[in-house]
């Protein structure tokens, strides 16, 4: 869909934005899919092709500041037709593949193996029944815990501190962590972040493996 809108926020050094579009008013764009000569503004108006990607939003392709338009072709000369104009292929399978969140397939069979780890533990009696719905609970929390990181952000608000989202994904809430970042594009991009996330994933992945063998170092 062809619309147009501002550029409300923009992230110059991560090189992504959101636009106040006519249709919906947080529209995310990549630095890739912007065409304009000068960079994107804050306040910039802009027109666009809007998408939905499935669970995660609208986005913007082809973002171009309003006004900026190809120089038309010059008349052709009489008698001389002029040049056929090579057909534009659109862009759609390399935007699939874009989509997909970077460690998704590593992510989802860990969250497998985890989910059954914790539900064999259970049912071996290897771990109390209290620990499932201490699990829940804690990953209800992490996702919490990044939305309002995420709505304090863009609102200049008191934000969570990084440490205390490493700890609850140590803790093991990793697993809402992970959505966390993909849902609501918050955390996602940042590389030092996501080091250290994936640290805590491996380092609580293992405890959980230890605490098999191990259940007496369970304290019930």
């Amino acid at each position: 869909m062809h619309t147009q809108g501002t550029i409300r926020r923009w992230d110059s050094a991560k090189g992504f934005g959101f636009i106040q579009g006519a249709h919906s008013s947080n529209v995310f764009f990549h630095v890739r899919d912007y065409r304009g000569a000068t960079p994107p503004a804050e306040g910039m108006r802009v027109e666009f092709e809007e998408i939905q990607v499935g669970g995660k939003g609208p986005r913007a392709m082809a973002v171009r500041p309003l006004g900026a338009r190809a120089a038309a072709p010059a008349p052709a000369r009489a008698g001389r037709p002029a040049p056929a104009q090579p057909a534009t292929r659109r862009r759609t399978a390399p935007q699939a593949r874009d989509n997909t969140p970077a460690g998704a397939s590593l992510a989802m069979g860990l969250m497998l193996a985890w989910l059954a780890l914790l539900a064999w533990g259970s049912w071996a009696q290897r771990f109390p029944l209290w620990l499932l719905g201490a699990m829940a609970g804690l990953n209800l929390v992490t996702y919490v815990s990044y939305k309002l990181d995420k709505s304090a952000a863009q609102s200049g608000g008191w934000r969570t501190s990084e440490k205390q989202l490493h700890l609850l994904a140590l803790l093991g809430g990793w697993p809402a962590a992970w959505w966390a970042q993909q849902w609501l594009r918050h955390k996602s991009s940042k590389q030092e972040f996501r080091v250290v996330y994936w640290a805590t994933v491996l380092l609580h992945c293992a405890g959980l493996g230890v605490l098999v063998v191990r259940p007496d170092l369970l304290p019930i």
